[in-house]
């Protein structure tokens, strides 16, 4: 009897155990979805934005207006980046031992440290408009208007990113998502309404005019930020006033501290990709005119890679970036309760997400290649570059969830430096491939593969030295099995319907999203119990299986 009762104990111990991990796979790919929609709904009013903003002061207007960002993305890197996935994890790891008191401390200091650095940067950027143009860092004194319009939102983007980094580590994605989109819009109407009313006085006011969108829609992101905080601190104020546990009140320098030492290698991280691109800048034209292309073919060539196929990567990645954000509280929160299971539970989910949304995405626009350039860019002669990078989109993804991962963990420093390796392997093969004449530009879109590949690797590496997990070999092999098939689909109605024109690129993803679930679902590549954790799309996945026999 005793042993009877003692099985039924166990019995209900593990299905309590796999319900919670479910409900935590549930909330990590909500946040996931929820941020991914938003970056989504982001991308397409900020195309809409250029047409329009394009047409309304032209390419010398469009100029003057960039010629400020650069400065100001790099006073709001060094202000800000790397502070609310610090704020995040830190977040994450009190409220996972229920010290709702200690959170909103390390909140406070937070908002403080920023409030500071924000001033001090936006400040900085004002009064020293005139010493950048002075010393020529700013070539055309007409941006000068641009560049004081832009000083107030690096207050602003600052101030907000404390605010963003605290509701996260509470693993509610909506308040990011919500504050991203009105940003965006409101941005956008700034920008439009401030050119079209100061064209008249000239670019240079027109200019300056669209650069006061950064700093309106900063502003009104942080009040939607705030709504949701106020809203937050409501819901939970009994379970704070109520805490009961008492916990070592820290420091707010030891707090600062922490902050600083999580906050700068993400720092680094984001400063990388810049300083990636410039290596690329001074590399690719010139040993692509090694390799017997003139300056203007070499040009050509470049703008394919940098500005039509690593913008096809990007936007196929958009769901994996979300989820590394989504990861970094998820897996801080496993961390502090010295939750194994739950790690492995989280990193199971994560790279399975991964492979099956990537490797689709690769192969598709690989075959789609040619088409796709024509249509978007009426640029066919980008093919190969964006045939090659193709290959990269599943490591990019990999990249963005293991470095979350990583961050989660609380080793933020080790993605920079194998970021770093990999920079290194990107100059040799960039200068190495690049002025190999019959590569070209593919060799440099190699050599920027073999760099994401080098450290998506790296990170997988460290993730199986710190919790034991190894990546299956089975999650990656399905999805790919599947993607040959959905491959070889698109590739018959591509050679069927040749006079359709942009239209057949349109039947073959018709064609390819069917396909390639029933493939997948056939392969075993998504069980049932996992396709129960999507969000939204889970129960159609469900239905689909069951129609097919395979599910039950």
């Amino acid at each position: 009897m005793r042993d009877e009762n003692f099985k039924i104990e166990l019995k209900r111990s593990n299905m309590e155990q796999n319900s919670k991990m479910e409900s935590n796979n549930q909330k990590l790919l909500k946040g996931t979805m929820i941020l991914t929609i938003s970056s989504v709904v982001v991308k397409v009013i900020g195309s809409l934005n250029w047409i329009i903003l394009s047409r309304v002061m032209g390419g010398e207007g469009i100029g003057l207006y960039q010629m400020g960002f650069p400065i100001y993305l790099m006073a709001i890197t060094i202000s800000s980046a790397g502070i609310p996935v610090a704020i995040s994890i830190i977040t994450a790891e009190r409220l996972a031992q229920k010290d709702y008191l200690g959170a909103q401390r390390v909140f406070h200091i937070s908002l403080r440290l920023l409030l500071v650095t924000g001033i001090v940067f936006s400040a900085s950027l004002f009064f020293g408009a005139n010493w950048l143009i002075e010393n020529h860092w700013i070539r055309d004194a007409r941006a000068y208007y641009s560049i004081i319009a832009l000083a107030p939102a690096v207050f602003f983007v600052t101030f907000l990113s404390s605010f963003r980094g605290y509701l996260q580590g509470w693993q509610i994605m909506t308040p990011t998502a919500a504050s991203e989109i009105v940003e965006q819009l409101t941005r956008v109407v700034t920008m439009l309404f401030f050119a079209h009313l100061l064209m008249p006085y000239g670019l240079a006011y027109a200019a300056g005019g669209a650069s006061m969108g950064a700093g309106v829609g900063a502003f009104c992101g942080l009040i939607t930020l705030y709504w949701f905080y106020k809203r937050l601190k409501k819901k939970f104020q009994k379970e704070i006033a109520g805490q009961t546990r008492t916990f070592n009140r820290e420091k707010a320098w030891s707090v600062i501290k922490r902050l600083v030492k999580l906050a700068i290698p993400v720092s680094l991280s984001s400063l990388m990709l810049p300083v990636v691109a410039n290596l690329d800048l001074l590399i690719v034209p010139q040993r692509l005119e090694v390799a017997g292309f003139n300056v203007s073919e070499a040009t050509e060539m470049f703008g394919y890679l940098t500005g039509m196929a690593v913008p096809l990567i990007n936007l196929a990645t958009i769901l994996t970036a979300s989820m590394a954000m989504s990861l970094v509280p998820a897996i801080s929160e496993s961390r502090v309760l010295n939750d194994v299971v739950g790690i492995k539970a989280k990193l199971k989910t994560a790279f399975s997400v991964t492979s099956i949304i990537t490797i689709p995405c690769t192969i598709g626009l690989f075959i789609l290649a040619e088409k796709i350039a024509t249509m978007i860019y009426n640029a066919p002669h980008a093919a190969p570059a964006i045939q090659t990078m193709s290959t990269a989109i599943f490591m990019l993804g990999l990249h963005q969830v293991s470095t979350g991962i990583l961050q989660g963990l609380g080793k933020t420093t080790i993605p920079v430096i194998n970021m770093i390796i990999a920079a290194v392997c990107k100059v040799v093969l960039s200068w190495t491939l690049t002025a190999v004449p019959e590569l070209g530009i593919k060799g440099a879109a190699w050599a920027t593969v073999a760099d994401i590949g080098v450290a998506a690797l790296i990170n997988v590496f460290f993730i199986y030295k710190y919790t034991g997990f190894c990546l299956p070999l089975g999650g990656v092999l399905k999805p790919f099995v599947a993607a040959t098939v959905m491959g070889g689909a698109v590739y018959g109605v591509l050679t069927l319907t040749p006079s359709w024109g942009a239209w057949n690129i349109l039947a073959s993803m018709l064609v390819a999203v069917p396909i390639y679930t029933v493939a997948l679902i056939l392969v075993g590549g998504l069980h049932q119990k996992e396709a129960a954790e999507l969000p939204v799309i889970g129960r159609r996945i469900i239905a689909l299986g069951q129609k097919i026999g395979y599910y039950k």
